[in-house]
């Protein structure tokens, strides 16, 4: 029977991924921190992990831990980081130490201990802005926003003379532009998995994860996606925070179509490919934050436009998911507003320690919040 390690399974994403491949008949290993940021305090093995998957807690960035993880492995999904824009600028040697030397001292176990296949999670973050069309209809790749523009509140993208852009789907082609060292971090991640399994000649794929969202989402973290961030706040009886003035537009994708997604491209044989993981659709994030106060029933918290910047924001991005569907045969299946009222059953039975006020003060303090 096939084997698959799933580094970070123990997480969101990593847990629902797991139900799926052992419904599949895998053999399931997952190999996870339980960092306190995503765990809790008591760093306790979630309740929800299936107790059909083997767990090994350990440190990706542990040799001696990959080793054991490795032993009998056909195929491995890494999707082990540390996650959040915000943080990542001013906690940069534990970002680069988890993501990119995690990576690479994976890399290096798997050099020495091949396997038939390896899938990297990435991220959206790596693209920046998200491509556009100008007034002529050109397709464009916007430039990052400057400060003078923020502090001028003009939130949209802008051409060199000053006239809007209007985004639209962003295909995998489009140029990185790193604007944060998340962002770095993820571009480094995929780069390494897929250069250095070219060399060593394990077939490799990267998948660009947009906004995912569903069911086991860390609630207390202040730095993980944008509707657990506003399900925090609503849980308090407290207003979701929307920054500048909430039409900036993201993809947001269930974590069971990422799921489904991770498996697919664990079964392709395209190798060397980068693919997009979304569902094809935008939405604002003033919207998203309506939408959920709507289903938890707090229609009364209406969200809070704080008109201020994060540094490492950007203002549009949401995916072309045509290569994906043509290559991996992805094809989202989890419509939003099913999503969504799925989220708010699960949302109805938790317990959320609210951390956003306290991470807004901690990126102010260092100049991040404009």
């Amino acid at each position: 029977m096939t084997r698959i390690l799933i580094t970070g399974g123990a997480g969101f994403i990593g847990s629902h991924t797991s139900d799926l491949l052992l419904e599949a008949g895998y053999e399931v290993r997952l190999l996870d921190n339980l960092t306190p940021q995503v765990h809790g305090a008591s760093r306790q093995p979630p309740s929800y992990l299936n107790r059909e998957a083997e767990l090994i807690v350990g440190d990706v960035t542990d040799a001696s831990a990959l080793d054991r993880a490795l032993r009998g492995v056909d195929l491995v999904l890494h999707l082990a980081s540390t996650v959040g824009v915000g943080q990542s600028m001013y906690d940069m040697i534990s970002y680069v130490h988890n993501n990119e030397v995690g990576t690479a001292t994976l890399l290096e176990a798997l050099a020495k201990r091949p396997v038939a296949r390896l899938v990297v999670a990435s991220s959206m973050s790596v693209y920046g802005e998200g491509l556009c069309r100008d007034a002529h209809n050109r397709v464009t790749h916007p430039e990052e926003r400057s400060m003078q523009q923020l502090r001028s509140a003009r939130w949209e993208l802008e051409d060199a003379n000053g006239d809007l852009l209007t985004p639209v789907p962003t295909p995998e082609s489009k140029p990185p532009s790193l604007s944060s060292v998340y962002a770095l971090n993820k571009y480094a991640q995929e780069r390494l998995c897929l250069m250095v399994g070219k060399s060593y000649g394990i077939p490799a794929a990267a998948l660009r994860f947009f906004n995912v969202y569903g069911p086991r989402q860390a609630l207390s973290n202040p730095y993980t996606g944008v509707l657990a961030i506003f399900a925090a706040r609503l849980l308090n009886g407290r207003t979701p925070m929307v920054f500048e003035d909430g039409n900036q537009r993201r993809d947001f994708v269930h974590v069971l179509d990422v799921a489904n997604a991770c498996r697919l491209a664990l079964e392709s044989e395209h190798d060397g490919e980068v693919f997009n993981v979304g569902s094809g659709q935008s939405r604002s994030i003033l919207s998203v934050a309506n939408d959920l106060a709507r289903v938890m029933g707090r229609r009364d918290l209406k969200p809070h436009i704080t008109g201020k910047y994060r540094a490492g924001d950007i203002r549009h991005c949401f995916a072309d998911i045509e290569k994906s569907r043509r290559l991996l045969g992805f094809a989202p299946r989890v419509e939003f507003t099913e999503g969504m009222a799925e989220l708010a059953e699960y949302l109805a039975g938790q317990i959320a320690d609210d951390q956003v006020e306290r991470a807004t003060q901690e990126l102010a303090s260092r100049g991040l919040v404009a």
